[in-house]
């Protein structure tokens, strides 16, 4: 998705959206943000890609052109021009001697990522002065590049390749996947969380995520949020719950008076999201805020996630982390959720008060939801969604600055009961219940997000230099 698509899509195409059925619209939240991609306000993902080869290789063959084979991979580079609209390539080179490698060292040293494109044998002492700058490094080696694969086996498992991961393949379309950890990592760096709490939870958090990835969390005054609910003006606000109110499938249990309270509240939200650059929100919604605000967040949470930024609930700041991890390897929101479990299926039923509509991104088509009250609160205006049986989802969570935990499944169902929260999905697991439940730690919160992101974790976590734990197994 390019940054076109995105806006076009989110918010451009919103009035025409009005004319379906059961869609919620959003209302300028994604060009007002201005967005270069989901999560990410400031600057494009930075990467140096460098091509390996030499002239006259004895392998794959001395006929071969090391120049030649750029252009093909280049020509599959453009054929994913909207997959990488937010990605720069600063540094783009045919080297294939470690010579060539010191004039770039300096560059090297200032991007997100290195991305190695293996084209012919030789090239191993390029690829050591490449990783002795101990840089996030993907190297893609499609069959028949040369025998360096051997070597980079047993050099991911020492020092020099710590940082280091390889695609061995011929789908080049890995291309894209090899810059997904680049992108969180750049996401990280710059993202900037508010926090509407009366003291952050853990205390120390912030500071360690500051230190860790340079993500910059802050409080917010509840005072500035009540200014900024005032200076809503009411069409606007009037118009907002309209659209939430048409597009749903039913309203259940908010009146119009609380569904007009929330939706005010949630363009204060964004509009203070948008002073201060922030690209996600969260709120103690169930803590110091429960009852001191105008109305309960969760619409404007929801709408935030919706439009490619971020509104998490209960200024859990953990959660917060892994929201920000999990959209900047998928494009995709996050859903909070706690879990129930059945041991007996392998299935773990995960809830909580409100869903997002637009699970698979801010440019696809929203799920259908309902407008119901908070369950256990019995007050209160929150989406309940419906999220789509045989999606794979990844639940995740980062409980702190030293490890990611995770696990995999399947929805095969969406509960409607009344009993728990309002959101909810079943996961068939792939691993086993009793586990998931003895290995749980870390909070009561997941955050599941469309896809099997294994693999992206597993990278990303590598890069990171954070273990990577597989609950259910």
């Amino acid at each position: 998705m390019n940054r076109r698509q995105f806006m076009r899509t989110t918010l451009g195409g919103t009035f025409t959206l009005l004319a379906g059925p059961r869609l919620v619209t959003f209302v300028r939240a994604a060009e007002e943000a201005n967005l270069i991609s989901p999560g990410c306000r400031r600057s494009k993902v930075k990467v140096a890609k460098l091509y390996l080869g030499l002239p006259k290789a004895h392998y794959p063959n001395p006929a071969i052109d090391p120049a030649a084979d750029r252009k093909v991979y280049e020509s599959h580079f453009a054929s994913f021009k909207d997959e990488l609209s937010d990605v720069e390539f600063v540094v783009d080179e045919l080297v294939g001697r470690p010579e060539q490698i010191a004039p770039l060292k300096d560059r090297l040293r200032n991007v997100d990522g290195i991305l190695l494109i293996h084209l012919s044998l030789g090239t191993l002492p390029a690829m050591k002065e490449v990783l002795a700058l101990q840089r996030p490094t993907m190297i893609f080696s499609a069959p028949y590049s040369g025998h360096e694969w051997y070597y980079l086996s047993e050099i991911r498992r020492g020092e020099l390749g710590r940082k280091m991961e390889c695609v061995l393949t011929t789908d080049y379309h890995e291309l894209v996947a090899a810059v997904r950890p680049f992108r969180a990592l750049h996401h990280l760096r710059e993202a900037k969380v508010l926090d509407l709490a009366a003291t952050f939870h853990p205390k120390d958090f912030p500071k360690q995520v500051k230190d860790k990835f340079g993500t910059e969390i802050t409080l917010l005054e509840r005072q500035r949020v009540l200014d900024a609910y005032e200076s809503i003006e009411k069409p606007a606000a009037q118009a907002e719950a309209e659209r939430w109110t048409k597009n749903a499938v039913t309203v259940v249990e908010p009146s119009p008076e609380e569904i007009f309270k929330s939706c005010r509240l949630a363009l204060a939200l964004q509009k203070l999201a948008d002073e201060e650059g922030a690209t996600v929100v969260t709120v103690d919604c169930y803590g110091s805020m429960w009852r001191q605000l105008p109305a309960y967040p969760c619409i404007g949470l929801a709408r935030l996630n919706d439009a490619g930024l971020g509104g998490i609930c209960q200024s859990d700041l953990p959660c917060v982390m892994t929201h920000i991890i999990l959209q900047s390897l998928t494009g995709r929101p996050g859903f909070v959720c706690n879990p129930t479990f059945n041991f007996a299926a392998d299935e773990t039923t995960l809830i909580h008060c409100l869903g997002s509509t637009r699970m698979d991104g801010p440019d696809k088509p929203p799920a259908p939801y309902k407008l119901r009250s908070v369950m256990e609160r019995e007050e209160g205006a929150v989406p309940q969604v419906r999220m789509r049986t045989g999606q794979r989802v990844t639940q995740a969570i980062l409980p702190d600055v030293s490890t990611m935990r995770y696990f995999t499944g399947q929805i095969n169902g969406v509960p409607e009961t009344e009993r728990g929260c309002r959101t909810q999905i079943t996961v068939k697991l792939d691993g086993d219940a009793e586990k998931l439940w003895q290995n749980w730690t870390g909070g009561i919160h997941r955050v599941s997000c469309y896809g099997d992101l294994a693999k992206d974790l597993t990278r990303f976590c590598r890069f990171a230099e954070l273990k990577l734990v597989n609950e259910a197994v």
